[in-house]
């Protein structure tokens, strides 16, 4: 890393995570010392809390700010106002904690959920504000959108270097496999795997298959991160994706092929697609700051299975 972050002190909010703990091993990486990465847990150290936000960025130089409130369609749909209210509240009093406190640099991470329901493919930075997101996320989407308009009334008003990031949805080794709360790729990778495990001819799948999405190896994104973090100074939001779709009704196919499950898939047309595609223009971060996803999309899901049938395994030993 830059020589200039070696005796930084850094504030990684969700380190204990499943970005941040790939965001946290890059860091290390890059030559941080341990001991000057502090990881608040929620447990004891809640930021939706005015005080706990100061302690968090007192004596901090640099703040990543990774920790949400976060979940697929159903957790969307079930508590919108939860989402709502605790990411707006956690982004937006960290942020001011670390201009009182002094930070150096904020690094803000959004959600591809804050664009428009029917943006244009790829997504341009500049379609940011051309519509209202998908209702199933935008409750989500919208108090991530308030940290950009934050950051950059911060920027114009005091000078406060704070940055925007835009991921697009990631997936790797460690995501959240919870059915209630998780996404597209670890729900189906669950789904497959008990359904085998249980010799049963079919697994059930929301809604039609035809809508698209992007996706981006955890570790990419991690990469991505830190790469703004050392080299991007501009009030301009940056997206973090790996610059390709694919239709749902693909990726069932490649993970029940991956997976070796032969059975069928039944669509549940009752329940919601969500956002009708998504797919980034990725050229911003690659001009900004040299970022390109390297991870070849099968090669991840084959580590995202193996990591869940390790685990799984591992469980069952215990």
């Amino acid at each position: 890393m830059d020589t200039k972050f070696k005796n930084k002190k850094f504030l990684v909010t969700g380190g204990s995570g499943f970005l941040g703990s790939f965001v946290i091993k890059k860091l290390l990486k890059k030559g941080v010392p341990e001991k000057n990465i502090f990881i608040p847990r929620s447990e004891s150290l809640d930021l939706r809390k005015w005080e706990n936000c100061m302690k968090a960025a007192s004596g901090r130089n640099i703040v990543i700010h990774l920790a949400g409130n976060v979940g697929g369609i159903g957790l969307n749909r079930e508590k919108p106002g939860e989402l709502l209210y605790d990411n707006i509240m956690m982004g937006v009093q960290l942020l001011e904690a670390a201009r009182l406190s002094g930070v150096e640099k904020f690094v803000a991470i959004g959600t591809v959920c804050a664009y428009p329901k029917f943006t244009p493919v790829p997504f341009k930075e500049s379609d940011l504000w051309n519509g209202y997101p998908e209702e199933t996320n935008a409750p989500y989407g919208l108090a991530k959108k308030v940290l950009l308009v934050q950051a950059q009334s911060y920027r114009q008003q005091y000078g406060f270097n704070a940055i925007y990031l835009l991921p697009v949805n990631l997936y790797g080794p460690g995501d959240n496999f919870d059915p209630k709360s998780s996404h597209v790729i670890p729900a189906l990778i669950r789904k497959a795997a008990e359904a085998k495990k249980l010799n049963k001819k079919h697994i059930d799948v929301w809604g039609s298959g035809s809508a698209s999405r992007e996706f981006l190896y955890v570790e990419d994104a991690a990469e991505g991160i830190v790469l703004a973090t050392e080299r991007y100074d501009k009030p301009e939001p940056v997206n973090l994706g790996a610059g390709r779709e694919i239709k749902i009704k693909d990726l069932v196919e490649i993970i029940c092929g991956l997976m070796k499950f032969e059975g069928k898939v039944s669509w549940d047309k009752s329940k919601p697609d969500g956002q009708p595609r998504r797919c980034m223009d990725v050229s911003r971060a690659a001009k900004e700051f040299g970022f390109k996803a390297r991870t070849d999309f099968n090669r991840g899901l084959i580590k995202t299975i193996d990591w869940y049938v390790s685990k799984e395994r591992n469980r069952k030993t215990a």
